[in-house]
């Protein structure tokens, strides 16, 4: 199973939040934005000083991000892809999440059939609504 996700997958996954992706180890191919690295780095440094994580906890977070990461199939932040992201899409959608449907768009035939993984329901609803199969909405 090929899974494009978005960083609020995997901080869930990686914090070892409530309501995180229950089919996270059957995933066989994880596929992102280059966006993802920015997005929970600094949320992690966020975490840092809103929960009070300890330099030893923001380091163990900091490598398990880094190495989830090295996992990935990365989508480079191209002019294609923000060309794309700039292009409307049929729902609401801010600039970040733009880039990663954009991303998932523009890779979608090369790690077919390519889900769409979010725990952001207006992401979820964009993605939904060019084709993909959405999880991480509900009980996935």
């Amino acid at each position: 199973m090929s899974v494009y996700v978005d960083s609020s997958v995997l901080l869930r996954v990686i914090l070892g939040e409530a309501g995180r992706l229950r089919s996270w180890g059957r995933i066989d191919r994880v596929v992102s934005s280059e966006l993802i690295r920015l997005e929970s780095l600094r949320t992690i440094d966020r975490a840092r000083l809103r929960l009070g994580l300890d330099d030893e906890d923001l380091a163990l977070h900091r490598s398990a991000v880094l190495d989830a990461i090295d996992s990935f199939d990365l989508v480079p932040v191209t002019t294609g892809v923000l060309e794309r992201a700039a292009e409307p899409f049929p729902t609401m959608i801010g600039s970040l999440d733009a880039i990663h449907l954009a991303s998932a768009l523009l890779v979608r035939t090369e790690f077919e059939p390519l889900s769409f993984a979010t725990h952001d329901r207006e992401l979820g609803l964009a993605a939904r609504s060019v084709g993909f199969e959405v999880i991480g909405l509900g009980k996935s």
